[in-house]
């Protein structure tokens, strides 16, 4: 079954990360591209650093961080249940304002090179 095309609103958040990311990091970054988890992930070497979803903008911060942004509006929590702290959902009132998109795109950027990468899966070789 061929993929649904992303709304116009997801269309214009995408090219927004890739216009902050290209702007703050040239080509000091690798930035990959990709799916993951039904998200479009930009994947700053090689760790989940932002996401879009929908209208969300999905942004990795310190885990020590997590009750105080957690607190905040326009915030939600990846895992309502704590399972992964420093994955956070922002909403469009969130980011709506220069500032705010900046605090958000600047602040998962800096966490970035402290956090840990997950290791990869290594596919199952068919005997």
């Amino acid at each position: 079954m061929p993929a649904r095309p992303l709304a116009s609103e997801t269309l214009q958040l995408i090219a927004a990360v890739q216009n902050a990311l290209a702007e703050r990091l040239g080509a000091q970054a690798t930035v990959e591209e990709r799916p993951l988890f039904g998200c479009h992930a930009f994947m700053v070497d090689g760790k989940l650093c932002l996401a879009v979803k929908g209208e969300d903008l999905l942004v990795r911060l310190p885990p020590a961080q997590h009750a105080a942004v957690a607190e905040q509006p326009g915030v939600r929590a990846l895992d309502p249940r704590g399972g992964m702290p420093g994955y956070f959902w922002i909403e469009p009132a969130g980011y709506a304002t220069r500032v705010q998109w900046q605090h958000w795109v600047d602040t998962a950027l800096a966490y970035n090179p402290q956090a840990k990468a997950t290791p990869r899966r290594r596919k199952e070789r068919a005997a």
